[in-house]
């Protein structure tokens, strides 16, 4: 009850309340408005980007991981096309000036030799301290072992190609996510015998496991191909494939195993194309304009094999809507272990569960 002799009216009320909420309001206004203005600003000053992005970029020009341990994926395939490419320079040369040096590096499970030359040593080295240097937080994980006496300086200057630009947005992801998996010459025993047209540098990065880019490159001819799952890529599917009688392609030190399996399940109209490497046989699934390059259906391995001569060619396979299994049709992990034992079956734009369920003959289990 109001005291003796005072009276509230009740405008005056509304009045008073209104005043009230108004400076609440303006209050709370500003509060807000300081806020925005430090994350347009950024703590530093922007520039006119937001803070958050402005720090992203700037401690990737830094150094490709950002605080807190991010890693731009975009940026890391640039750089893994720039390190194909820079080790495919060395393979080149080494090949062209004759000065292999050619040695035994041990024995295939198979026991076929393994061939180790001045090729593989020197484009390990461009590859790996390009990669290193841009992205030190990153795993990687190389075919050839890297000695602290090989260190070297590789530039790059972080130039991210309008090609990758036009299809593919900034993507970070924790760096301790990522491995990065280097194939420095694939396809060495063919490179001895100076058969070039199988001859590739592979880089591929998987994010907990799961292969995200793949970049192939023919030393030789120049060309590459690149993909970024859901990303985008160079290189596109052919217009059509054999399901019924598929070409197959296969090892060249494999090829009477696969043609027997082929011909049982496919009929002996099934053609086997022998070849060596696997970035080559992945890259016979797809369209490449060049008239060395023999064109497949299915890309069928029986034996064990390294996890850097196929991880490129699944995250390929992968982006362009295809599969890359073991004989069993197991997806295939890229972190642990550097070799996959399951043996692998490649397809795209094929039934690829149906193409496993065709080869009940094959031990899908092999560990050769």
């Amino acid at each position: 009850m109001a005291p003796m002799g005072i009276r509230l009216s009740p405008l005056g009320v509304a009045v008073f309340c209104l005043l009230g909420l108004g400076v609440l309001y303006h209050l709370y206004s500003g509060f807000l408005a300081g806020r925005f203005a430090l994350f347009v600003l950024g703590a530093g000053g922007g520039g006119g980007s937001g803070g958050a992005v402005a720090e992203e970029e700037e401690a990737a020009a830094a150094g490709g991981v950002l605080g807190g341990g991010l890693v731009d994926l975009r940026e890391l395939l640039a750089a893994s096309v720039a390190a194909a490419v820079r080790g495919g320079v060395e393979v080149k040369r080494v090949r062209e000036a004759n000065a292999l040096q050619e040695k035994a590096k041990g024995k295939t499970r198979e026991g076929a030799e393994e061939k180790m030359t001045r090729g593989d040593l020197l484009s390990n080295r461009k590859m790996y301290y390009l990669l290193k240097a841009a992205f030190p937080g990153v795993q990687i994980n190389t075919e050839e072992h890297v000695s602290a006496d090989d260190e070297e300086v590789v530039p790059w200057d972080r130039t991210v190609p309008e090609e990758i630009k036009r299809q593919i947005q900034p993507n970070f992801v924790q760096a301790d996510s990522v491995t990065v998996w280097i194939d420095p010459l694939d396809a060495t025993q063919e490179y001895t015998e100076n058969l070039r047209q199988y001859v590739t540098t592979m880089v591929c990065a998987a994010v907990n496991g799961e292969p995200i880019i793949g970049v192939i490159h023919k030393p030789f001819s120049g060309y590459t191909a690149w993909a970024m799952v859901r990303g985008g890529s160079n290189i596109k599917p052919r217009s059509s494939y054999n399901e019924q009688t598929p070409t197959i392609i296969v090892s060249r030190s494999h090829e009477g195993t696969v043609k027997q399996v082929a011909w049982q399940t496919f009929g002996n109209k099934t053609v086997i194309i022998k070849a060596g490497g696997a970035g080559y046989k992945v890259l016979s699934l797809l369209d490449v304009p060049e008239v060395d390059q023999e064109k497949a259906d299915v890309y069928i391995h029986v034996t064990y094999i390294k996890k850097w001569d196929i991880c490129a060619g699944n995250a390929v396979l992968k982006a362009l809507g295809g599969h890359m299994t073991t004989l069993a049709g197991e997806d295939i992990s890229y972190t642990g272990a550097d070799g996959n034992e399951g043996g692998l079956i490649a397809s795209l734009k094929m039934n690829h569960k149906a193409l496993i369920e065709k080869l009940p003959v094959l031990d899908k289990t092999s560990q050769n």
